[in-house]
């Protein structure tokens, strides 16, 4: 294609893989990515563990496949997990080659740690705090790419799709974005060649989450909203060492993670009123078997005993070796907590921590629109399947971000990129129209806090038909009148996530009443058993969405 041709690309957010993908697009075109707070404010900043990949010389890839399988319950698609592993080893030699600092041992080589569900030791890390290590890393080198530009507290609103057009009904085809900024409180339209969903996930439907307040499943609802498929959102991975106290942190703030990497170096879940290690009760793995069987042990330990927290032990360690190892850990907990981790254990318990389905994608992240791709925590590639593999999330980001940006490149079309802004040009602006600004928020911020409550309750770690029945009942009210609230008032961040939000619980209690087993992170009483065949996803697709057209899109 000439220079005066060569594709836009929006990336519409600022972690691990947006990032890596605009590194990646900016040699093709221009990138303009969007975020809709400060650029590191991004689930990938508070990822502590690592990046699994199979590049120790004990290691290899079909290692690091069964052990994503037997996590993943049997949903896994075989295939993804296939790319990711090989793939995955690429990509991580690429940042290292990069020059992403990596922890080394004293003899310079790379330290490869060992996390729940892992056979081996095989991720690698800066220290205890890899995700933020990570983050500055590729944002130093997008800020001195001059084909990127990146922009922060820029919410998006709406995909733009052809059912903006005038006289047009289909979404087959996404054109760019309507984007609220919220310095001027205006929304603006953003046209693209190709349009990335990088949002992440959905913890903060949930009052306890390690995430950030970002995640709010902006991705998620967009893309479902444009007409895309949703799958397996009945999977929601509670981490199960996240710090249970608070202390006086400001509501919002992510609940601390307790890295898992501390049990695999030897740290031990004990039951606080007895004294007792657990984990050889629930599993041969000990407290190194996979997140979804260790956070109902915790849950189970908790509902037995009446417990606030189970405790987290390492102090048995070498103090030295503590805290030359998790040194974020070891001095938040001591300076924020005043607990000091080498001489007494952690109170812990399972947060929300990770959203393993998502937007239906390929093995290219292409989604069911054209022109518009998810790669991250906000895809659902087929990877994690009913519980993901600790330190498989950012192997996945960078591994689908690739893959994206090579099909796009494989099959850059002049004429089709052509077309599509002849459409774009069509497009109509914004309408505010009849909208006010809000008097009755104090109603919708409660709604708020009810669906996050009515999560935690009724869509937890562990499920009954009868509380997905109930939750369901309210929070389609509750969504109802979200709805009416946002159709006559003028648009903001936060009425946008709560609208989000909303339609993730829909869409997760209704995903979690379709699977009638007890499989990975979804577990219900009523069907403890897993049922044959494994393989079977629960898909809310594009019939469902378009029946309720009216209800999303102005």
């Amino acid at each position: 294609m000439k220079s005066t041709d060569s594709p836009h690309f929006l990336v519409i957010g600022s972690g691990i893989a947006g990032l890596f993908f605009a590194l990646k697009a900016a040699k093709h075109g221009s990138v303009t990515i969007v975020t809709k707070d400060k650029v590191d404010n991004a689930a990938t900043t508070y990822a502590q563990g690592g990046i699994a990949a199979a590049l120790g010389a004990w290691d290899n890839p079909e290692k690091h496949k069964v052990d994503t399988l037997v996590a993943g319950a049997g949903l896994c698609d075989e295939t993804a997990v296939d790319i990711l592993v090989r793939d995955g080893i690429k990509r991580v030699q690429e940042l290292i080659d990069m020059g992403m600092p990596f922890t080394r041992d004293g003899a310079g080589k790379l330290h490869f740690g060992r996390e729940g569900g892992h056979g081996e030791h095989r991720v690698l890390h800066a220290h205890d705090h890899t995700g933020r290590s990570v983050e500055s890393f590729l944002l130093d080198r997008v800020a001195k790419e001059q084909n990127i530009r990146l922009l922060t507290n820029y919410c998006v609103v709406e995909l733009a799709t052809e059912h903006h057009l005038k006289n047009r009904e289909n979404s087959k085809t996404v054109l760019g974005a309507y984007v609220l900024d919220e310095k001027s409180n205006q929304i603006e339209l953003f046209p693209a060649d190709f349009t990335i969903l990088a949002t992440g996930g959905a913890g903060r439907v949930y009052p306890l989450t390690t995430n950030p307040p970002v995640s709010t499943g902006d991705g998620i609802a967009l893309a479902y909203r444009a007409g895309c498929r949703i799958r397996n959102m009945e999977f929601f991975q509670f981490h199960p060492t996240a710090l249970a106290i608070r202390g006086k942190k400001p509501p919002g703030t992510p609940t601390f993670l307790i890295t898992e990497a501390m049990r695999g170096e030897g740290a031990i879940l004990k039951n606080p009123k007895t004294g007792r290690a657990f984990m050889q009760d629930y599993h041969e793995m000990l407290d190194l078997a996979p997140r979804d069987i260790v956070a109902r042990a915790i849950d189970a330990e908790l509902k037995r005993d009446g417990l606030d927290y189970v405790w987290l032990d390492i102090s048995h360690c070498d103090a030295a070796f503590i805290q030359e190892h998790f040194p974020l850990i070891y001095g938040t907990l001591k300076d924020e907590y005043n607990i000091d981790m080498t001489q007494e254990p952690i109170p812990v318990l399972p947060a929300v921590h990770y959203t393993c389905g998502g937007v239906m994608v390929d093995y290219d992240g292409q989604t069911d629109l054209a022109r518009l791709y998810a790669i991250g925590e906000v895809a659902s590639t087929g990877v994690h399947g009913g519980n993901r593999l600790a330190s498989n999330s950012l192997l996945e980001g960078i591994v689908f971000a690739e893959r994206a940006l090579v099909h796009i490149a494989q099959n850059l079309n002049e004429t089709e990129v052509l077309q599509t802004r002849s459409l774009q040009a069509a497009l109509t602006l914004w309408d505010h129209t009849n909208t006010k600004n809000p008097e009755e928020w104090v109603l919708v911020s409660h709604d708020f806090k009810e669906i996050r409550s009515l999560m935690w309750d009724y869509v937890g770690i562990v499920r009954s038909t009868l509380r997905l029945e109930r939750a369901l009942r309210r929070i389609d009210v509750i969504y109802g009148e979200i709805i009416d609230f946002y159709n006559r008032t003028k648009i903001s961040r936060d009425l946008l996530e709560l609208r989000n939000l909303a339609l993730v619980a829909q869409l997760t209690i209704r995903s979690a009443l379709q699977r009638k087993e007890s499989r990975g992170l979804h577990f219900m009483t009523d069907y403890p058993e897993h049922r044959e065949p494994s393989r079977a996803d629960t898909i809310l697709g594009p019939a469902h969405f378009l029946a309720r057209r009216a209800e999303f899109i102005k």
